[in-house]
């Protein structure tokens, strides 16, 4: 009977340490959860994240620093210039949105499990971009590439035009490559890479609505539109 008692005492104690252990591994899994994704960068921060965001700032011309993992001033106003260009709350604060807007995943804690994340843009988006790019660009400078896609995404932020990306592209008459059905071109990479970078921020045309070739385009009106640059053979204008 004792021995009995004993063993019931024991199997009993080995069931606390368990539940015991569970619930410390939930909480702190949940805590380490709760702390990556509440993760935010700000004026001060410093480190590779900083480095990373500073980077891919400076790649799509809102940045003109050093890529040193210090996050001062100079960082801070060009995060609220792409917060505001990326219709963001411009408030200088990189969290997960802002993250996410600049391509990048947050980092994580080590022992932590990465969590699967919706894409920012999803893949219709990113494939009617590139095809439009491929039918109108192809051949140009790739920086004359992601321009083509950023007069897409201006233009889905101006009233005067339709505003999602689908509504832009086929806008009667807007694309020649709609027209002529070069939007239905064998799809090279260098459209695709240059729709992913006009879809996460990257501005080569510096905010045109509107671009053309002088020498093959015919419609005067369009010769008439404020300059604003010229990449391979397009003039981007407002």
């Amino acid at each position: 009977m004792k021995g009995k008692k004993y063993l019931l005492k024991r199997f009993s104690a080995v069931v606390m340490i368990i539940l015991i252990a569970y619930f410390a591994s939930e909480v702190y899994f949940n805590v380490a959860s709760k702390t990556a994704i509440a993760q935010v960068y700000k004026y001060g921060s410093r480190g590779e994240e900083v480095k990373r965001i500073q980077t891919n700032l400076k790649k799509w011309g809102y940045y003109k620093g050093t890529v040193d993992g210090i996050y001062g001033y100079n960082t801070f106003l060009a995060i609220k210039s792409f917060q505001t260009k990326n219709g963001l709350t411009a408030d200088g604060v990189v969290g997960k949105q802002t993250l996410a807007a600049l391509g990048i995943t947050p980092a994580r804690p080590a022992g932590t499990a990465t969590a699967t994340t919706k894409n920012l843009t999803n893949n219709k988006d990113i494939d009617l971009v590139a095809r439009l790019i491929n039918g109108e660009a192809r051949g140009e400078p790739y920086e004359g590439q992601v321009a083509v896609g950023a007069v897409i995404l201006n233009r889905t932020r101006d009233s005067r035009f339709p505003s999602t990306i689908a509504g832009v592209i086929y806008q009667p008459g807007a694309f020649t490559a709609i027209v002529d059905g070069q939007i239905n071109a064998v799809l090279v990479e260098s459209s695709t890479r240059a729709a992913r970078d006009a879809l996460n921020g990257w501005d080569p045309s510096g905010g045109a609505v509107f671009y053309y070739n002088p020498v093959k385009s015919t419609n005067q009106w369009i010769f008439s539109r404020p300059l604003i640059k010229i990449i391979g053979k397009h003039r981007f204008c407002s």
